[in-house]
């Protein structure tokens, strides 16, 4: 009888000690945004911080210094990958230059998702969760066009863009305004090589405020007579916005943009921007690690749908002031479903 009990006790133990093991088992996770500043960043974080708390996912967050700071994603990348992480989901500064540390995470076995900006080649990661970018300018250009009518073939428009670092983003939101408003983009992988008249150049604003206002003043000194601004983000579009104030142009020029976060949309209420494109971060990081979570328990990867590369998270036109033709909600709705 007393070896029964001891080996029944020992038995126990034994289970004790092995669900103590599960327990610590834990999936973890990394988001690394390129800065923890930019509201679409900070959605971002948080999405992936509630869904890694509902699934219990040990989630750690790492973003860069500033816009364009590879240097500080790829040293997260090494932690996660020296943590034993089982997924990472990651905004690349640079699409290019982050790959080489990727491949070493994928070779470790951890899934990499890239979350809004494809990697370069788009194959680096298992899967890509963003917006469709070249939709989002193509609807910004439609709009645009729609809004001037026959006046749209004597536009001068403007393009300012992120960094010369980071082109993925730039070329589809670029490309697609191109294409909406009726500009040949001519190869559409590539900025610069169309020869429409109408384009007065392209600027670079580092996605900020400050970057939109000195793009706009060095572009309004080259051509005067702008009448039309594509800016790859709404900080970008509030500091044109300023820089066209300063010489009494503001109410003659059009502004289109993308993001769709609350300042932005509510510089499209008050007249600052024409229309945006509106994104969806949260669901991004979301689904993000929900895939994640599934890879940890099946092995499965995602897989994007509807003849896609990517998976979709959708994108949305918000103005008050509608085109025929091209679908979009006011900035009532913009504000309900915005972010930052």
């Amino acid at each position: 009888m007393r070896k029964t009990i001891l080996t029944s006790a020992f038995a126990l133990l034994a289970l004790g000690v092995a669900g103590a093991g599960a327990q610590a088992a834990e999936v973890t996770a990394c988001v690394i945004t390129k800065t923890d500043t930019n509201p679409f960043f900070v959605k971002i974080k948080e999405g992936a911080t509630a869904k890694s708390k509902e699934l219990g996912i040990n989630l750690k967050s790492y973003a860069g210094k500033i816009d364009g700071d590879t240097e500080s994603q790829i040293a997260a990348v090494e932690t996660c990958i020296a943590d034993g992480a089982k997924g990472i989901l990651i905004t690349a500064s640079d699409t290019k230059g982050i790959v080489p540390v990727l491949k070493q995470a994928r070779d470790a076995g951890m899934l990499v998702i890239a979350l809004d900006t494809p990697l370069e080649p788009a194959d680096a990661a298992d899967a890509t969760f963003a917006t469709d970018n070249f939709l989002a300018g193509e609807l910004v250009g439609k709009w645009a066009a729609g809004r001037l009518g026959d006046k749209a073939k004597d536009a001068k428009v403007a393009f300012l863009n992120l960094t010369a670092m980071q082109p993925s983003v730039d070329v589809l939101r670029d490309q697609g305004f191109a294409t909406g408003f009726g500009i040949d983009p001519k190869n559409k992988d590539v900025l610069g090589d169309e020869d429409d008249p109408r384009i007065a150049g392209r600027d670079l604003t580092d996605g900020n405020e400050e970057g939109g206002r000195r793009a706009m003043e060095n572009l309004l000194q080259k051509e005067p007579n702008i009448n039309v601004v594509h800016t790859i983000n709404e900080p970008a579009a509030a500091g044109a916005y300023e820089a066209l104030k300063a010489v009494g142009r503001e109410k003659d020029v059009m502004i289109v943009s993308i993001d769709g976060g609350c300042p932005g949309v509510k510089n499209v209420a008050d007249g600052v921007i024409g229309a945006t494109a509106q994104q969806y971060p949260m669901q991004m990081a979301t689904l993000g690690i929900e895939a994640i979570k599934k890879f940890a328990d099946t092995g499965e990867k995602p897989k994007p749908t509807d003849g896609k590369t990517f998976v979709d998270t959708g994108v949305m036109l918000v103005t008050d002031q509608p085109v025929e033709g091209v679908e979009s909600i006011d900035t009532k709705e913009g504000l309900a479903k915005c972010w930052g």
